[in-house]
């Protein structure tokens, strides 16, 4: 049982930051209707200013600001690619993820940035949150209740949901503003939305902008959460991002923004819990969570859609079950 909190509190903690990156996946495809698959180079880019910030004596906050902006510069680029160079919506993204690879080493020098003995965020925020004694008051909780083993610190996944609800909560407002709703439109209906001299150039390319800068900052918070940053840190972004959403969004719903924008913070954490437990298997080896990521997606893409099968022959079965009692009482 020990084992089990303790996976499942590092499931939750590191979901909570993946969260953020979820919200920018959700903002790029589920928003703007924009397969963008520059989120695999901009995640990295996040994690590389970031780190290299660090390194060279920047305040971790002010690196991590540092990281948002270029995950946002990154964003604006795909953007103009696809509204100014007209270029296939896929390809632009492909293209600036490619270029992005590049550029993150050229950020870093190298392959890979250690941040184990540098100042970090969380390293901060730990060092005045051990000074409050909450850590004593939670684990205490769990210690009367049969635990031998409980959480180091509880900082890091208490102020990394602050930080993701807050950051939720802004969304929210900004796409119900008459620019995030422009925003919509042009995800919902470009043509229209032009029609009524909206620019929707513009609007993409902000959309992407922001998007990326939210899985930038996930980046960076994550190369402070690890102690690295790694070129290679971004593989397979987008699909972890992608399945997120959808299993937030088969969990929890999607009747408004703002229960939408809660279900994708909820399916990173469900995502994370899941892959966490999947691994435990014995017969499963690190190496395998990109193919469980696949596996999860493909369950959480193809179980709605055999709910909603069943729901309809259900239904088609009643109809047909009253029109013939219907027809049967005529006869009578």
């Amino acid at each position: 049982m020990d084992g089990i909190l303790i996976s499942l509190f590092s499931a939750v903690e590191s979901g909570t930051i993946y969260a953020l990156m979820a919200l920018g996946v959700y903002l790029s495809f589920r928003i703007l209707d924009f397969p963008d698959l520059t989120v695999d180079g901009s995640f990295v880019t996040g994690g590389a200013v970031a780190a290299i910030s660090i390194v060279n004596g920047v305040p971790p906050v002010l690196a991590t600001f540092y990281a948002a902006i270029a995950g946002f510069l990154a964003g604006v680029v795909t953007g103009i690619l696809n509204t100014k160079g007209k270029i296939n919506p896929l390809l632009s993204g492909i293209l600036m993820m490619i270029a992005l690879y590049s550029i993150n080493l050229r950020i870093m020098d190298k392959p890979n940035v250690a941040l184990l003995n540098e100042p970090t965020m969380f390293n901060q925020i730990e060092g005045f949150w051990a000074s409050l004694g909450i850590d004593n008051f939670l684990n205490s909780i769990f210690t009367m209740a049969g635990a031998d083993r409980v959480p180091g610190t509880w900082a890091i996944l208490i102020i990394m949901v602050i930080i993701t609800l807050i950051i939720k909560f802004i969304t929210d407002y900004f796409l119900k503003t008459e620019v995030g709703l422009a925003l919509r439109a042009t995800g919902d209906n470009e043509k229209m939305i032009r029609s009524f001299s909206a620019n929707t150039d513009i609007l993409t390319i902000v959309g992407l902008g922001i998007s990326n800068a939210l899985v930038a900052l996930s980046g960076a918070f994550i190369a402070q959460y690890g102690g690295f940053s790694d070129v290679n840190m971004g593989i397979g972004m987008i699909v972890i991002g992608l399945a997120s959403v959808i299993i937030g969004e088969a969990l929890f719903g999607t009747k408004t923004i703002a229960r939408t924008t809660l279900a994708v913070i909820g399916g990173a954490i469900a995502y994370r819990i899941v892959l966490t437990f999947a691994l435990k298997f014995k017969f499963l080896e690190t190496g395998d969570a990109k193919l469980i990521t696949a596996l999860i997606v493909i369950v959480a893409l193809v179980t709605p859609k055999i709910i909603a099968t069943q729901k309809e022959a259900k239904r088609k079965r009643r109809k047909r079950a009253m029109l013939a009692s219907g027809e049967g009482a005529n006869n009578a």
